[in-house]
């Protein structure tokens, strides 16, 4: 194991914004494939046992309510949600950002609509405030398929790891013969 490794002592996942409205103004991506890609990324937390922040914004609005998957894989953290009023930057919301702090961990998955505002801004301010980032990009998207990459590419250049949860699975896992392995190898994709 690497000495930067995310493993379930020394990890925790942030989800910023996966609702229903927001998830169909993006473009970039094919919106089912996102929303199941969230949906296993709640699944691999719940099975590595990963503390989770979920957070959503506007939620009587346009932008409706998180997407059914998350309450129901992640029910305690979809209850302790953080509501935002409309904070562009969700690290600028005290309640969000104590949350964050609260969670004791220094690597953080984060993922989230629209990668262009709502995962870019926060990644860039944990970044800052020393946290290390890994943006599950396949359970992220924007309007535009170039928003989405240069979205990307300014994190990555910021210090953040772009990655999939196909990786995150595999570096949590270690081995497919533990229980963990075992357990977390039924969410792979090619399964």
């Amino acid at each position: 194991m690497h000495k930067n490794a995310y493993t379930p002592d020394n990890a925790a996942m942030v989800l910023i914004d996966h609702q229903v409205g927001t998830m169909s103004w993006t473009h970039s991506h094919d919106i089912n494939l996102v929303k199941a890609n969230t949906a296993k990324l709640a699944k691999i937390a719940a099975g590595a046992g990963l503390p989770v922040v979920l957070t959503s914004s506007m939620e009587d609005h346009a932008q409706g309510p998180l997407i059914l998957e998350l309450k129901e894989i992640l029910p305690e953290a979809f209850e302790k949600r953080i509501k935002r009023p409309g904070i562009v930057n969700a690290m600028h919301h005290e309640a969000f950002n104590h949350a964050v702090k609260a969670l004791g961990r220094k690597k953080l998955v984060v993922a989230g609509i629209t990668t262009e505002i709502c995962v870019l801004f926060p990644v860039l301010q944990m970044l800052d405030e020393g946290y290390e980032v890994q943006v599950a990009a396949d359970a992220s998207a924007s309007n535009t398929r170039c928003g989405d990459d240069i979205a990307l590419r300014r994190m990555q250049q910021a210090g953040a790891v772009i990655t999939t949860h196909d990786q995150l699975i595999s570096e949590l896992a270690v081995d497919w013969r533990t229980p963990l392995g075992q357990k977390l190898s039924g969410i792979l994709s090619y399964h």
